[in-house]
């Protein structure tokens, strides 16, 4: 058995504002998690914190790029240079976010190890980039496009390693299927990247799907692969508290389902989970659901 050690990533650099004058909350995620016991849970170690810079997008204005792009360079390298040290010493890293731009410095952590593949658990592709839409800004929306070499150079080329991540190695998880026409799934689709929609889910089995898709990742191209999980695949029935609660999401069996296969193959090296948000959870029942949820996944990983 490996060691799973636990990074906190507590960035919001990668998400607009939910109101004027205030920031997103899901910085507080990995410190929920903690509070419902998960590092006790799994028989963790403790992998620390990565202090994200402070939320501050200033002038930026629609059509600037990516709003916090220095703040979130700096930072990705940062949390790369973490997960970089514990997948290179054999460890499983869980990594506590957080929005999803922090998937970043998990793709550019792999990138200067080798070649590694990533399953994208999320309810939106964020693939969002200048090929499909006007609107580029947030990261946190961006990830996988940035990840794959897709926008602006200070975010997809750090250390002139850029695609972090090729379009043949990534596998997209429970996109609502209300997206089935939007542009990003039409440019995935073009790409031959393999999308899996709520309904394609149900219909296939979600623990088949995951154990297949464990086995097309542990070939000899690749070196591993990781596995990114965003709160907003589940459905707002069970999961409310994030920053886009669409219905028509997953329940938490089914994720669980999916996510098991993977993150038990001796190839992940990985888990990073994102977009909770505590200050739309007052009762913690949220939060407390999606602990049970990783700790069910990774037990005996």
């Amino acid at each position: 058995m490996r060691n799973i050690v636990v990074v906190d990533a507590p960035s919001n650099l990668g998400l607009r504002p939910p109101a004027p004058g205030t920031v997103p909350g899901c910085y507080k995620l990995a410190g929920a998690l903690r509070e419902n016991g998960i590092v006790r849970r799994l028989g963790a170690f403790e992998g620390g914190v990565v202090v994200p810079p402070r939320y501050d997008r200033g002038d930026w204005r629609e059509g600037d790029g990516v709003f916090n792009a220095a703040a979130l360079a700096s930072y990705t390298v940062r949390l790369a240079d973490r997960v970089q040290h514990h997948v290179a010493a054999g460890d499983f890293a869980l990594v506590l976010g957080g929005d999803c731009s922090i998937q970043l410095g998990a793709a550019l952590a792999l990138r200067r190890l080798g070649r590694y593949g990533l399953v994208s658990v999320d309810a939106s592709p964020d693939f969002r980039n200048p090929d499909n839409s006007e609107r580029i800004g947030a990261a946190g929306g961006e990830e996988l496009a940035l990840a794959t070499g897709r926008g602006q150079a200070d975010l997809t080329d750090l250390e002139g390693l850029r695609p972090y991540l090729r379009d043949e190695d990534v596998r997209v998880f429970g996109t609502r299927d209300g997206y089935r026409d939007d542009p990003q799934l039409v440019q995935l689709r073009e790409l031959k990247i393999p999308v899996v929609t709520v309904a394609d889910l149900r219909e296939w089995g979600a623990a088949e799907l995951g154990a297949a898709t464990a086995v097309s990742l542990e070939t000899p191209a690749l070196d591993g692969f990781w596995v990114h999980l965003d709160a907003d695949v589940l459905d707002p029935e069970v999961m409310p508290a994030v920053d886009s609660p669409d219905p028509g999401g997953l329940m938490p069996d089914e994720v669980t389902a999916l996510l098991r296969p993977l993150v038990r193959s001796p190839r992940c090296v990985g888990l990073n989970v994102t977009i909770y948000d505590p200050d739309l959870d007052p009762d913690g029942t949220a939060g407390a659901l999606l602990t049970d949820l990783v700790v069910a996944a990774l037990a005996g990983a």
